[in-house]
Order: structure tokens, then C-alpha cells, then sequence
């Protein structure tokens, strides 16, 4: 298996609740999990995240809901109607989306689809699908 460089592991208020969100209501699989720690490796199109009970390991304050605060999780999908599908089918919320962005890098524009998930804890999750890119000048013509 090959973990990435970067791996978040998100703290949780009910792991159960968290595990069935991820690969539930989300598609998610689990790579492997130790339900002794109530801990779990997920993956999902090459993005790692871990998740694991609220245990007092890893905290440097207490944890109050939304868990996330100030920080969002972009996940790089290769069609965002494979997300959204079961996230609909469970009735879900969407925060915000699905809408189309477009970011300037140096003298390009990239463009994605994203849209953004609360998970129940409040870690926020913007799932996003790309788009292309354009030149800068390319696309200030075209607005």
C-alpha cells in the first residue's frame, strides 16, 4: 500500500457515525481499520484521510462542534456526479454547490466543479472535479 505525504486524521465525536457517513453516504472504502482503537484508513480516487474516536491523544484544546474550524479538505475526484450520487440518494445536505470555479495560477485559469460537504462533525470537505485550464488571456476574453 502506498500512503501519501500527507495524511489528515480527523478526531471524531462516534466513529460509527463517521465510518458509515464515509463510506456510505460518501464512496469511500476502507483500506484497513483497527476497530479495537475505533480507528479507520479510508480512501477514496487516491485522497488518504484516517479517522478515529475523540481519545485525548491528539488534541491541543477541547474539541467543540464543527471540529473543523479554518480549515477545508479538497478532494480531486475524476467525476463529481460519483460523489454526489449517494450523498442525494441519502438526502444529505450540500453545503454549497455543485458550482463551477475558476483559479487564478501565475498566467493561467484552472477550472473546477466543486461542491462542499459538512461531515456530521463539521469538518468541511470540498469535493472537486477539474476542469481544465486556460490561458489568463484566453479567459478575460471570454468574460
Amino acid at each position: 500500500m502506498n500512503f501519501n505525504r500527507l495524511i489528515p486524521e480527523l478526531s471524531v465525536s462516534n466513529f460509527q457515525r463517521s465510518l458509515s457517513f464515509y463510506t456510505q453516504v460518501l464512496p469511500f472504502s476502507v483500506d484497513f481499520q483497527r476497530p479495537e482503537h475505533r480507528f479507520a484508513f479510508l480512501s477514496l480516487q487516491g485522497s488518504q484521510i484516517m479517522i478515529e474516536q475523540q481519545n485525548g491523544h491528539w488534541e491541543t484544546a477541547p474539541l467543540e462542534y464543527p471540529y473543523g474550524r479554518g480549515i477545508n479538505l479538497a478532494l480531486q475526484v475524476d467525476d463529481l456526479d460519483d460523489v454526489l450520487r449517494p450523498v442525494k440518494s441519502h438526502h444529505y445536505p450540500i453545503k454549497l454547490g455543485p458550482e463551477e470555479n475558476w483559479y487564478r495560477m501565475n498566467d493561467e485559469v484552472l477550472g473546477n466543479k466543486e461542491v462542499l460537504i459538512v461531515d456530521p462533525d463539521g469538518y468541511l470537505l470540498r469535493f472537486l472535479q477539474h476542469l481544465g485550464s486556460r490561458s489568463l488571456s484566453t479567459a478575460a476574453e471570454s468574460t
